[in-house]
């Protein structure tokens, strides 16, 4: 790399690789053993905040940086103005390695970077680093003859030697790695095998002497004409779970640490086409005499090891593993085998009337792990997901609609003993996703009219109980419920027989309520609920729905007559409409592009508006998600659309420098607006003094007069950083609260000029949230982990509190709420606020003493950059491991 790519005394290098990664060399060693000036900036403050590195970019003028991929896609959207054009400047070359580079980041990069070389890496500690690159500079030629997603990792590097092992295909295997880079094993580490071993037959010369060994890296890749080569990523055994990689090697490695067994094999199987169930055979170090006790001992063992995800749902304890020639487990013999169906199929209609529901509980208790199961537990409330359903259905012989629409044993075992004869009958049962009740349509006529009537009463009673249908155990759950419909009012938006007046209700505590609303914070439509103050609280998921793809948009709640409604969309160019009570999908759009913007509603809740990363903004039928019309911008919409009822209008900015205005009656851009700089927040609107302010990324503000046509610019405040989140405005004084991506918060008159400016720990990305039920604060939360609250009027700090992990989207305040003691006439509120990394916080505010505690807490399995909703102790959410989620909150 030095011969092609070398560094000069001249050159600046920034050391901020930790030395537990291989990439540190690079910095280090490179600079030092070319006397280069080498930039070492503290980690801690590295750690602690990523955006810092921004800085020294572009205050030490550093020409060669090395990085994730990743890491260039977080601070690559802080790069702009003349923090970018410094760096454009200086950085002569970026080295990406460590992961798969995407062609749109890449793309990305060189729009920023125009003037910098970028090169793409791969290696591994084993091979002393890198073995091959791909200079960027030539994906252009390539892509005209190549369709790629991902840039290629290249040729080998001087003294490197790879080669593809394959079994069919010469152009596509297995990397294999030979050379003097390859290491010889592990140092202190005996027990290893030394890495020159490789399994690679190793050529000879005439005197039968080694001169060559490899290292089998794990990776496949494909050839490409011009010799480069593309990585396809690792095929050892990985597989796809409900979204989530999982490596079957470490599930059996966490098997064979169990004191009593001798060996484990774990596979995955496929249930309906769709699902994939981990299955393990386990041979154990003694005969099994309780085969029942012993495989719920082998699941809790897995429990204290593994995610829940990894826990695979049949455990087969058997005498022997098949092995192949080579002494090897046969998987594919394993997979054939029948001894799964045979132990794990059920035949229904074998099985006596009396003894029908002990089957089915004991299948709920099998893979939801628990010792008993009543016979109105509902299978989803105990924890059950799509995966556990998937192996019930498996079990018994059924589809999983079926069970999702009968989800206790007495209600499974009443439809599944209908008067019809024949259990297809049953299996071909279907629910009426028009219906947001979820009523339940027969396709045969032998299903009874009695059973369909009594299913469908028991839908409509498990939506009232949040989700639980449980007869035997309802005034328990009313007594401990935080949330239940007893201590709701009657025109509680949570109680299907109340009617609603129309309300929409987005992210930040941005709500639009119809006429018949009062617009105060306890809007009539949902009335307040009055908790206990005492206690502490807990979060279970009531529904969630996979969107295929990242959900990083954040919802929209519609209450319409008796129905609750949420609009979402996902990276996979999904858009849907999803019942708010039982997480039904009523409707599936597929746009054109990723949808990353919340949604809006016009006025007449007769269309929905959201726009996508190809520059669209799609108008769809409310009902049923057809596209009635779409307007083009030249840039992706990242910014939610802003609905001004007065004018008939929607204000939506763009990528493109642009904010418009679109008639949603007469389907035409009536007004643009050039910023300066692309626009990711939404703009706010002043309705009491017909003004409109709008921000963009060049760090200006900018107002406008829209009393009438042309509409008048009135002033434009340079506010000194980008603006990635959205406007929001003081409703007592008209004035402007902006966040800044500095960290910086700034409020404005109405005029355009500064009332207060405070600033945080870290980056701000999300917009301010401004809640009546907290009239004298603003929320803002930042990426250094915290949860701020400051005076609306002064800006003075009233509290804050720290999560520990950055915090990229906006909280919301349930105003629908109050916690209340019998001895005392104040009440605390509950604020929403999901960090980063993947975890949803309730805290406590009291709203006299202006204390915050944490009040409850829930963990999920991807990063969370969507901004939560909260009503009346409903959260809805989306998630990076590819769900919107419903989540419930309840008193301990």
């Amino acid at each position: 790399m030095q011969d092609m790519y070398p560094l000069h005394e001249g050159d600046v290098v920034l050391f901020k690789t930790s030395i537990s990664f291989i990439d540190h060399m690079q910095e280090f060693l490179g600079s030092i053993l070319s006397t280069c000036t080498l930039v070492i900036p503290p980690f801690s403050q590295l750690k602690e905040n990523v955006f810092c590195i921004i800085d020294f970019l572009q205050g030490y003028f550093i020409s060669r940086f090395v990085a994730v991929p990743s890491l260039m896609r977080t601070i690559l959207p802080s790069l702009r103005g003349p923090l970018l054009a410094a760096i454009q400047d200086s950085l002569k070359l970026l080295v990406l390695s460590g992961e798969v580079l995407n062609i749109p980041l890449y793309n990305m990069l060189l729009k920023s970077l125009p003037k910098t070389s970028i090169l793409n890496l791969y290696g591994s500690t084993e091979v002393t680093g890198d073995c091959t690159y791909f200079d960027c500079k030539r994906l252009s030629l390539l892509l005209e003859t190549e369709v790629l997603t991902s840039v290629p990792i290249g040729l080998p590097m001087s003294n490197c030697d790879v080669v593809l092992h394959g079994e069919n295909n010469p152009h596509e295997g297995e990397i294999f790695v030979g050379g003097l880079c390859v290491a010889a094993g592990y140092f202190n580490h005996p027990y290893l095998k030394p890495l020159a071993d490789g399994t690679l037959s190793s050529e000879h010369d005439a005197n039968g002497c080694k001169v060559q060994h490899y290292y089998k890296t794990g990776d496949f890749a494909r050839k490409l004409p011009s010799g480069d080569l593309v990585c396809l990523g690792r095929k050892d055994r990985i597989v796809k779970v409900s979204g989530h990689r999982i490596a079957l090697e470490e599930i059996e490695s966490a098997l064979r640490d169990h004191p009593d067994v001798a060996d484990a094999a774990v596979l995955s199987r496929e249930v309906d086409g769709e699902f994939l169930l981990l299955e393990a055979h386990v041979v154990m170090d003694k005969t099994a005499e309780h085969d029942k006790l012993l495989k719920t001992a082998l699941k809790n063992w897995l429990l204290g090891k593994l995610p829940r995800i990894m826990i695979p749902v049949n455990i087969m304890l058997t005498k022997s593993l098949p092995l192949t020639s080579s002494g090897k487990v046969d998987f594919l013999s394993l997979a054939n085998s029948t001894l799964p169906d045979q132990q794990s199929r059920i035949d229904i209609g074998e099985i006596s009337q009396d003894h029908l529901i002990q089957v089915i509980r004991k299948a709920f208790s099998e893979v939801l792990m628990v010792e008993k199961v009543s016979a109105d537990d509902n299978f989803f409330v105990m924890g059950g997901n799509s995966i556990s359903a998937a192996y019930v259905s498996f079990k018994l012989g059924i589809h999983m609609k079926f069970l999702y629409t009968f989800p206790t044993p007495s209600m499974l075992q009443m439809a599944l003993l209908s008067p019809s004869s024949h259990l297809e009958t049953y299996t071909d049962l279907e629910v009426d996703s028009r219906r947001p009740e979820g009523r339940i349509l027969s396709r045969e006529s032998s299903i009874s009219s009695t059973l369909l009537d009594k299913a469908n009463k028991m839908l409509i009673q498990a939506d009232t109980d949040g989700g639980i249908y449980n007869p035997t155990k309802k005034s328990k759950t009313e007594s401990n419920a935080c949330y239940s419909e007893k201590q709701s009012p009657a025109n509680s938006l949570w109680n299907p027989t109340a009617v609603q007046t129309e309300c929409s209700f987005s992210r930040c505590n941005k709500s639009e309520h119809g006429r018949q609303c009062d617009r105060s914070y306890l809007c009539n439509s949902i009335g307040p609920n009055i908790v206990p103050r005492d206690g502490k609280g807990f979060m279970r998921e009531l529904w969630k729905v996979d969107m295929g793809s990242c959900v990083d948009a954040s919802p929209l709640v519609v209450s319409s007559g008796s129905n609750i409604y949420l609009f979402i969309g996902s990276h996979s160019n999904k858009f849907v409409c999803i019942d708010g009570r039982s997480g039904i999908v009523q409707w599936e759009t597929r746009l054109d592009g990723r949808v990353e913007c919340s949604a809006a509603i016009v006025d007449e809740l007769s269309q929905i508006v959201v726009g996508c990363y190809q520059g669209n903004i799609y108008f769809l039928h409310f009902s049923n998600g057809n596209v009635k019309w779409s307007f083009r911008t030249n840039g992706e919409v990242k910014s939610q659309p802003v609905v001004d009822k007065c004018r008939h209008l929607v204000w939506c900015g763009s990528y493109d420098h642009s904010l418009y205005a679109i008639d949603y009656k007469s389907y035409c851009c009536i007004y643009k607006l050039p910023c300066g700089g692309s626009i990711f927040g939404s703009p706010a609107i002043n309705e009491m003094q017909q003004m409109l302010y709008v921000a963009s990324t060049n760090g200006h503000v900018t107002a406008l007069e829209i009393k009438n046509l042309p509409f008048k610019k009135l002033w434009k405040q340079d506010v000194g950083a980008p603006v990635f989140g959205s406007l929001s405005i003081n409703s007592s004084d008209g004035n402007i609260i902006c966040c800044l991506v500095d960290g910086t918060v700034v409020v404005l008159r109405t005029c355009g000029s500064i009332v207060w400016k405070v600033s945080t720990g870290g980056p701000i990305f999300a917009g301010p949230c401004a809640s009546q039920a907290l009239p004298s604060q603003v929320l803002i939360c930042s990426r250094d982990g915290c949860i701020y609250s400051f005076e609306m009027e002064t800006g003075n700090l009233i509290w804050k509190h720290t999560l520990g992990r950055p915090i990229t989207s906006s909280p919301y305040v349930d105003e629908n709420t109050q916690l209340m003691s019998n001895n005392s006439s104040s009440s605390d509120r509950l604020i929403c606020v999901c960090d980063s990394s993947g975890s949803i916080f309730v805290l406590r505010v009291d709203s006299d003493m202006n204390k915050v505690e944490e009040f409850a807490r829930l963990d999920l399995e991807g990063d969370i950059f969507s901004s939560p909703v909260m009503i009346g102790g409903r959260i809805f959410v989306g998630c990076r491991d590819d769900y919107v989620r419903c989540i419930k909150l309840d008193i301990k």
